[in-house]
């Protein structure tokens, strides 16, 4: 028996909505909730790693607040792991719209503890040696190491403050490597942010990095593909796809040279 997308819903956003029969919301209701979220091949929680995504992504207070807020209150996704989700969602899409998910992430987190109850406790302050080694050629080392690994590809040279300082000290130097959220947990942070920025070189990158390495399976991509386009349109979405169906081919052909 199909579960009725209204039960779907609240089991998903942890609140009760009156919906008001308007055809967006009656589209949101039996589409999003009743289709989207109800399909296998997806994890609740890497679906709401994507939507979250999606929402800061969109700078849509009301949404990103209502997501954040579902995360938390659904156990699916913890406090460390969504401050984790924060950071790596900064590198990808901007550190302003960062601010404003950091911020929803603050007043949802009070919120909650608010409703249940429990004493309001001062977020803790990081330790210095959660930043990384303070070796440069260290850290540089261990980004060129975790580029390679993450990309399938050669790291870039250290000839640009981009590549040098930025991709190779901190984004794979440090970001790629802090705790809270696995590598795959990433690539469903990764995957959406570069789709909505329509940057067509990074989404050929990190979607062909992720079949190539068998974190993300191709019907997981497909849902992947899904879940983003009910978040962020179907217009990106289609590109989405049109990668994927890409990338996946030369997945196969690198399968079949090696074989």
């Amino acid at each position: 028996m199909r579960i009725p997308a209204s039960e779907i819903y609240l089991d998903v956003m942890m609140t009760e909505s009156d919906w008001d029969g308007s055809p967006f919301e009656t589209a949101t209701l039996d589409f999003v909730f009743g289709h989207v979220w109800s399909r296998p091949g997806l994890t609740r929680r890497q679906r709401r790693l994507v939507a979250l995504a999606c929402v800061c992504g969109a700078a849509a207070p009301g949404p990103t607040d209502e997501h954040m807020y579902a995360a938390l209150a659904s156990g699916d996704l913890h406090i460390d792991e969504l401050l984790e989700f924060i950071l790596h969602f900064a590198v990808y899409s901007g550190w302003p719209k960062a601010s404003q998910a950091e911020t929803s992430l603050r007043v949802q987190h009070a919120r909650l503890q608010a409703e249940r109850g429990e004493a309001f406790e001062p977020w803790p302050t990081f330790a210095n040696e959660s930043l990384g080694p303070t070796d440069h050629e260290m850290r540089l080392l261990g980004g060129e190491e975790c580029f390679a690994d993450v990309n399938l590809v050669p790291p870039p040279p250290r000839n640009s403050p981009y590549f040098q300082a930025g991709i190779l000290n901190y984004v794979f130097g440090h970001v790629w490597q802090r705790p809270n959220l696995s590598r795959v947990d990433r690539r469903y942070v990764t995957i959406p942010c570069v789709g909505l920025s329509g940057a067509i070189l990074p989404i050929h990158s990190h979607i062909g990095s992720a079949l190539g390495s068998g974190d993300v399976s191709l019907d997981e991509m497909k849902e992947v593909v899904l879940q983003f386009s009910a978040y962020y349109g179907f217009a990106k979405g289609e590109v989405l796809h049109q990668v994927v169906v890409d990338e996946w081919a030369l997945v196969e052909k690198e399968q079949a040279g090696t074989n």
